[in-house]
């Protein structure tokens, strides 16, 4: 029997990865310790916003000038709107020090971000693990396609996935349940860059939403996407897949789940004479209490630069730089997705048509750029996405009176908007790190980010701003403008990397099973683990990797090999 601080495993984190994490160990029989350092959220009951009319909201939904002011970086997020504030941290809840100018966003609760994320799922293909060894930046990952894709079945089969078998080859099919149609403009584009441009492929947005429940998501409780696109604020039909509508309530009905929020991990305890890991120091958010927690297995889930930030703090006699960081190259590598353009246009005819609902997702573009070889003056590509759209017909002419309120019921002209989501390059100096001088109000050393665009990265966009558009003129798009909106790295919010996979333990932090190459029994299976960052949203990835080494971490451990 374990006492009340012993657990099989500990896993640090409750988001994305962290919720998998613990749904595969309670499965397994494992009695599991999920530590949250932010509040507890449970689903429905804690989505306070969820069916709320915009005029319901004190603020019609807009952010009042006082909460902008206080959160000049968090308030850039998309989402940050008056319906979910309670949702993402705030500024001065977690300072850190931006040596390079970089927007961490984050959402420290129970669910972390997966409340809260755009719910976009695609696949990795050979292209994407083969890239670096190819083209010559980064390691060679230790996995390729193959030894992945029994995972992305498994966890999209489990969390819903809405998409079409297209075949198209840099971004592999998966388990998919019915898609989101294009709409008629949208459809009209697909068909003319398909003919204008027979090596490239528009495809249905992969999104994780259940669009028609099978007897895996009834039993989680969920239902079927609503397509209100109300998502930020929690789901209370489980329509989209969240850790608080899913993998963290099945863990829970194992009763192998101990979940304990409000718990700042300080570090993870190393034991040199036993030459492992043992346990997790944290500190109570409420009263800094400090408790040890022990386990024969350590997952670190916390999202990729918080992962980083516990991982360097774990100091010891063995390793006093860090856990695990015999080659100093812990922190460093950090990588990201390229978001700097955008192009909008307008497209005429079509009044005769409209579309429904709320659709939660747009089509896609999978890379055409770089993906069997190298063809441009920059390395790897970019996906993009596009979408068709008819705004009000009030326009600026009218912006008060009769003619302005009727224009409102009133659609106007399509519209067209694309964006592009582009491969960075991880290079050694774009690194996170601790401060000598600050600390937080737990006395943990303040995270240092130093992470910065590359040449790579404008070469990357300038071409997706001429394509881009040359594909859209060709289907009849006017009015072109392109957009270079010169935003922070970070504001993606998808970054990657600093305790990366590799082969050789010389320039890599983890091996093919996302284990510590010198502390095998503590895993990494968020952000924080890539080698490199795809041109796809990356949060498949994760759960694929996450539910692929808990599963191997339960078997090893049975054999007695961690």
């Amino acid at each position: 029997m374990l006492d009340k601080n012993h657990f099989d495993v500990i896993v640090i984190g409750s988001g994305i990865s962290g919720g998998w994490a613990a749904k595969e160990f309670c499965d397994r029989g494992l009695k599991t310790l999920v530590l949250e350092r932010g509040t507890d959220v449970k689903h429905i009951k804690d989505y306070p916003t969820a069916h709320h009319d915009i005029w319901q909201l004190p603020h019609y939904n807009r952010v009042p000038l006082k909460v902008l002011k206080e959160n000049p970086i968090v308030s850039k997020c998309y989402a940050f709107k008056e319906d979910a504030l309670h949702f993402f941290t705030k500024d001065n809840e977690q300072p850190y020090i931006q040596e390079k100018p970089f927007d961490w966003i984050r959402g420290y609760q129970v669910g972390g971000k997966s409340l809260t994320w755009a719910r976009q799922v695609q696949r990795w293909s050979d292209f994407d693990f083969e890239g670096p060894a190819r083209d010559g930046f980064a390691v060679d990952w230790p996995i390729r396609y193959k030894d992945i894709a029994p995972w992305y079945s498994y966890v999209e089969k489990f969390i819903g996935v809405s998409g079409k078998k297209e075949a198209n080859v840099a971004m592999p099919d998966g388990e998919f349940l019915p898609a989101f149609e294009l709409n008629s403009v949208e459809k009209m584009i697909q068909n003319h860059i398909h003919t204008a441009y027979p090596d490239r492929q528009v495809i249905s947005g992969r999104c994780a939403h259940v669009t028609r429940p099978e007897p895996i998501h009834v039993a989680q409780g969920r239902t079927q996407c609503m397509a209100r696109s109300l998502c930020s604020r929690g789901c209370p039909f489980g329509g989209y897949f969240s850790s608080n509508s899913s993998t963290l309530p099945w863990a829970e009905k194992t009763g192998n789940l101990t979940l304990r929020p409000n718990s700042i991990v300080e570090s993870i305890i190393y034991d040199d004479a036993k030459g492992r890991a043992t346990g997790v120091r944290v500190i109570d958010r409420d009263n800094k209490e400090t408790i040890d927690f022990y386990a024969k297995i350590v997952f670190v889930n916390a999202s990729a630069l918080a992962t980083n930030q516990i991982l360097l703090n774990s100091k010891s006699s063995r390793f006093p730089d860090g856990l695990g960081n015999d080659n100093g190259l812990l922190g460093r590598y950090i990588a990201f997705h390229n978001y700097m353009g955008s192009l909008s246009g307008a497209v005429e005819g079509f009044e005769d048509k409209y579309y429904y609902g709320r659709r939660p997702t747009q089509p896609l573009l999978p890379n055409f750029r770089n993906v069997k070889g190298q063809e441009t003056d920059f390395l790897r590509g970019y996906a993009s996405f596009f979408s068709a759209y008819r705004p009000t017909g009030a326009g600026s002419e009218h912006e008060v009176g009769a003619a302005f309120k009727d224009g409102l019921s009133e659609p106007g002209s399509w519209r067209v908007f694309m964006m592009m989501q582009g491969e960075t390059i991880p290079v050694l100096d774009n690194h996170v790190r601790l401060s000598d001088t600050e600390v937080d109000v737990y006395g943990i050393p303040q995270l240092i980010t130093s992470v910065g665009y590359q040449d790579n990265d404008y070469k990357s966009l300038e071409d997706f701003l001429a394509e881009g558009e040359a594909m859209l003129r060709s289907a009849g798009v006017k009015n072109i403008t392109q957009n270079r909106s010169s935003q922070n790295p970070g504001l993606d919010i998808h970054e990657m990397g600093g305790v990366r996979m590799g082969r050789d333990s010389n320039t890599s932090l983890l091996n093919s099973w996302n284990q510590l190459h010198q502390c095998p029994n503590v895993f990494v299976t968020d952000g924080a683990c890539m080698t490199s960052t795809g041109t796809q949203n990356p949060s498949l990835t994760f759960m694929a990797l996450t539910a692929r080494a808990a599963n191997y971490a339960v078997t090893a451990l049975k054999r007695g090999d961690i």
